[in-house]
């Protein structure tokens, strides 16, 4: 062979070998005899994302997108395999939530309740025992007003009520499943006494005992009605306790025949009052009646309680009653008169049919028997009016359930 063409032998030989080289060098790893690893294998990469996600699982309650959600219980975080760091929770364009997140700082809830119909959103920070953090985010929307009651009672947290006080609740939607409703309602009293609940109609529920409440005792009240259904669709939001102390035994008797009103603490009288009560065409209500409310001064329209004249104005129109005291929703008040002559009182009956006491205008006179009565009562304390010769005041017409028998009340219980 001349030295040229081996030349030219060599050089396709190079080639051909250069060509496999090449070739292999750019050839897939695919993971056989040869490979040269130059890729993560998939559970690599999957072993390396685990590393970098966060062990700690937070919860969120309610469920994201609730729409009917208790103002009370289910707002609620919490977090397994790990800690809270953050919960922000806030009302849809409105300031954040105060809440707290337990001491183990695995729990958060809100300090107070919520409001109904809103929406919330709660934005949630937790991290595992390596620092890696996790983020969990919600809404939701609790129960609407359409779709839920409250009860208003009476009588006030802390406050201190005469022995005739009853625990009145007027729900603002009528209640149809009264058993459910009563059942989420206690009332006891360290007194030991039995106390019933009675339904007036179904939005009124009150409690007594079968005699007055004992003097000194406490009363307390607890409404466990969150997630209660009174009636289709409409459910309770009310989760409260309540508390309040009865004081000393208070009872004043009005004799309308005597024109004398007896005022006796613990059955014993310590003082009498000559009184002007409903003339004859317009008696007071005999019965027991509790005072409600007090005000110094109030002004009494006898248009507001059907006494009117051929105009359609107002038979009357005080705008100073001085020492008025409520016994009735219908109008029957118990207060101080400074515009009657002083020789009515004890003697002759002259009133709409309430309850007059001498007193002077202005309700500064300390020395009235207007003013005295006034200073030494207290709402519950109980009017026993007798000798008027009217009916009996109806038990629901104020906080008058005292005029039922214990046998008719108890007849009024759902339970």
């Amino acid at each position: 062979m001349t030295e040229s063409r081996r030349r030219r032998g060599l050089v396709a030989v190079s080639a051909l070998v250069g060509g496999v080289l090449v070739l292999s060098a750019c050839s897939s790893d695919d993971g056989g005899e040869g490979g040269s690893g130059g890729k993560e294998s998939q559970s690599q990469v999957d072993e390396a994302a685990a590393k970098k996600t966060s062990a700690a699982r937070i919860a969120i309650a309610p469920k994201n997108g609730s729409d009917n959600a208790s103002i009370n219980n289910d707002a609620r975080v919490t977090v397994r395999e790990g800690t809270l760091t953050s919960v922000l929770m806030k009302a849809e364009g409105g300031a954040a939530v105060e809440g707290r997140i337990s001491a183990d700082k695995k729990s958060w809830k809100p300090a107070k309740q919520l409001e109904r119909a809103t929406t919330y959103k709660i934005s949630v920070t937790a991290k595992d025992t390596e620092g890696r953090k996790a983020h969990e985010n919600s809404s939701f929307t609790t129960v609407s007003r359409a779709n839920s009651f409250i009860g208003s009672f009476t009588p006030e947290d802390g406050s201190t009520v005469g022995v005739g006080m009853p625990v009145s609740i007027n729900f603002d939607k009528a209640i149809s499943d009264k058993k459910a409703v009563q059942s989420g309602i206690k009332v006891t009293s360290t007194s030991g006494q039995e106390i019933v609940g009675h339904w007036f109609g179904n939005q009124r529920l009150d409690f007594r005992p079968q005699d007055y409440w004992k003097a000194n005792s406490t009363v307390t009240l607890k409404l466990a009605l969150d997630g209660v259904e009174g009636a289709d669709g409409v459910f309770g939001v009310q989760q409260k306790t309540v508390q309040f102390k009865i004081g000393r035994n208070q009872v004043s008797v009005v004799d309308a025949k005597t024109k004398q009103m007896k005022i006796m603490r613990e059955g014993k009288v310590v003082k009498t009052i000559p009184i002007s009560a409903g003339s004859p065409e317009n008696k007071t209500y005999n019965g027991k009646m509790v005072i409600s409310e007090k005000f110094k001064e109030t002004r009494m329209n006898g248009a507001t309680v059907g006494f009117t004249d051929s105009d359609g104005k107002g038979e009357y129109d005080i705008k100073d009653v001085p020492h008025a005291m409520r016994l009735s929703s219908s109008g029957t008040f118990i207060h101080g008169n400074y515009w009657g002559a002083s020789s009515i009182f004890g003697n002759a009956n002259t009133s709409h049919g309430c309850i007059g006491l001498r007193d002077a205008k202005g309700a500064n006179d300390k020395s009235t028997p207007g003013s005295w009565f006034f200073e030494n009562s207290i709402t519950g304390d109980v009017v026993d009016v007798r000798n008027t010769g009217d009916k009996t005041i109806a038990p629901d017409n104020g906080l008058n359930g005292w005029n039922m028998s214990w046998a008719e009340w108890k007849a009024g219980s759902a339970l």
